[in-house]
C-alpha cells in the first residue's frame, strides 16, 4: 500500500513551484545586479535562506526547519517567491516569456491549493 503525499507535494504541484522558485532565485538578482550589488546578493540569500529556516511543522516531507511558524507565513513566503519571479522576468525578459513564467506562477497558486488549505487549519 502506497501512502498518498501530504497536500501540495505531488510532482505536479510540487514540481511547478520549484520552478518557480529557480526562477525566482536567479531572475531576481539578476534584475537587481545593476541597480545595487549588495541588494542583489540580499535578494538570493533571503529568497533561499528564508524558507529554508521558517517552516510549517509538518508540512515538509524531508523535515522541518529549524523554526516553526504557522501556515499562513509559510504561504507568505512562497508568494514573495511568486511575485518576485513575476516581477523579475518582467523587468528582465521579452515580454512572451515574462507572459509565460506569470501564467506559470498563476498555475502555481492554483495548484497550490490542497496545500495552503491544509496549512491553514
Amino acid at each position: 500500500m502506497q501512502v498518498s503525499p501530504k497536500p501540495g507535494h505531488d510532482y505536479l504541484s510540487g514540481g511547478l513551484r520549484f520552478l518557480t522558485e529557480l526562477i525566482a532565485w536567479v531572475a531576481t538578482p539578476w534584475a537587481l545586479w545593476s541597480h545595487s550589488k549588495v541588494l542583489a546578493i540580499g535578494s538570493v540569500v533571503l529568497l533561499i535562506a528564508l524558507p529554508a529556516i521558517f517552516s510549517t511543522p509538518g508540512d515538509r516531507p524531508g523535515g522541518d526547519g529549524p523554526v516553526a511558524v504557522a501556515g499562513i507565513v509559510t504561504i507568505g513566503l512562497l508568494v514573495v517567491q511568486l511575485v518576485a519571479a513575476t516581477v523579475a522576468t518582467w523587468v528582465l525578459a521579452p515580454t512572451w516569456l515574462a507572459v509565460i513564467v506569470t501564467v506559470l506562477c498563476l498555475l502555481v497558486v492554483v495548484t497550490e491549493q490542497p496545500r495552503w488549505r491544509a496549512l491553514t487549519r
